[in-house]
């Protein structure tokens, strides 16, 4: 898979059976006991590493649990059900090899967290492989152990033969050239199952790319949802304010129904009512969120298909939710959905990306470069102003894709 040029990722929608449920619930706890089996074993070494005193009962129960995580195959002859025929020896592969990436992040990058244990939810996942036999010389999305047999069949390891929504018809015009690498199985909080394959290939996934030489500064603000430096704006959509007042409403309804069922003592898995109401407010949610994923895709699209050169501000969602007053409306954008896929989807066109520091841009003239200072100041209610120095009108969102628009250009330089 890493030493072919063009990877691309497909996510559709799969039907299992009720028998096909239960062994995706069945491989998807067993992924996360693995993964928590991990967790638990390496606080167990903490805590022994703690004892300066060498006593042998401690030695060799440190070297017990070094033995164990270093192999699934260690781990499930300590816990016997997991050499269950329907759970995939590759789905336990793949959760200790998780825990491996989990610490590799958290050396990368801090703020990501040691790994801890997966609790149990309402939401299934687990990963499996496409693997490819000595006897196939030329490796296709027709052939190995996870195939497709047309566009809306998939057959997997242990599951068999499942019903998926169709695959786009690019995907399967070259599926003779198309690779399967990882494939992970899912099922939502409003029981909704999906299939997302990771592919490689020889060829490109997309058609030709026309290139131009437009360059676009984006400026993202909360008024609406972006301006650039052309002065086009594209509004909010805004599709959870919109639901906000019913989502509300069936949220409280839900909450009541949570307290008849522990007043009357019923588990909350065996509550009908509890989990009706559960299932339409994940729903809705989930409604919203794919509503918010479509519009981005359908933006950035549009966007690296027309620029060459696109220079967005970096923002910090994380630091950016601490103010409470704006948080919800932040959320409801989506801008760290929007920057991820900008930069997928440049290197998928071969378009350049950039990210810049936005402080001082809103602040700048982008006709003379004044700062304003002190008094002059822009405050959030300041949507237009005039330069002090050069006497230049703005709108404060076009001007600061403007500015943000030549930093990238200065940063490429």
């Amino acid at each position: 898979m890493k030493k072919m040029p063009y990877h691309y990722g497909i996510k559709v929608r799969c039907y299992p059976s009720s028998q096909q449920k239960a062994i995706i619930k069945r491989n998807s706890d067993a992924s996360r006991f693995v993964y928590n089996e991990l967790v638990g074993i390496n606080k167990e070494l903490f805590q022994l590493k703690k004892s300066k005193i060498p006593i042998s009962q401690i030695q060799q129960r440190s070297e017990q649990l070094k033995q164990r995580q270093k192999t699934t195959k260690n781990i499930c002859e300590e816990h016997l059900f997991l050499y269950h025929p329907n759970i995939d020896s590759l789905a336990l592969a793949n959760a200790k090899q998780n825990y491996a990436k989990a610490w590799k992040a958290f050396r990368k990058v801090h703020r990501s967290g040691i790994p801890v244990f997966h609790k149990k939810s309402y939401r299934w996942r687990y990963q499996t492989n496409a693997q490819y036999s000595g006897k196939i010389s030329t490796p296709s999305l027709l052939n190995g152990s996870v195939k497709f047999l047309d566009r809306n069949h998939v057959k997997l390891p242990k599951i068999g033969l499942i019903k998926t929504s169709s695959v786009r018809s690019k995907i399967w015009e070259m599926r003779e050239n198309v690779r399967i690498g990882t494939v992970t199985v899912s099922k939502d909080s409003d029981d909704c199952f999906y299939l997302s394959f990771q592919l490689a290939s020889v060829q490109p996934f997309i058609g030709t790319v026309t290139f131009t030489t437009k360059k676009l500064g984006v400026d993202l603000n909360l008024e609406n949802f972006l301006t650039d430096s052309n002065g086009e704006v594209v509004a909010n959509p805004q599709y959870y304010r919109k639901i906000l007042k019913q989502l509300n409403r069936q949220k409280r309804k839900l909450s009541r129904r949570q307290v008849r069922a522990k007043k009357e003592h019923r588990h909350l898995c065996d509550a009908k009512n509890y989990q009706k109401q559960r299932l339409l407010v994940a729903k809705m949610e989930s409604k919203v969120a794919h509503q918010r994923l479509n519009f981005v895709h359908n933006l950035t699209t549009e966007l690296v298909k027309n620029h060459d050169l696109l220079v967005a501000e970096e923002l910090r969602s994380s630091n950016l939710l601490k103010n409470h007053a704006l948080a919800m409306s932040i959320s409801d954008t989506g801008w760290r959905i929007f920057l991820q896929q900008m930069q997928t989807k440049a290197e998928l066109y071969g378009k350049t990306f950039v990210t810049i520091n936005p402080c001082n841009t809103t602040q700048t003239c982008s006709a003379c470069g004044f700062l304003l200072t002190g008094k002059h100041k822009l405050t959030l209610k300041d949507r237009a102003w005039q330069c002090p120095q050069c006497h230049t009108q703005h709108r404060r969102d076009h001007n600061a894709a403007k500015n943000i628009l030549a930093r990238g250009i200065e940063s490429l330089a």
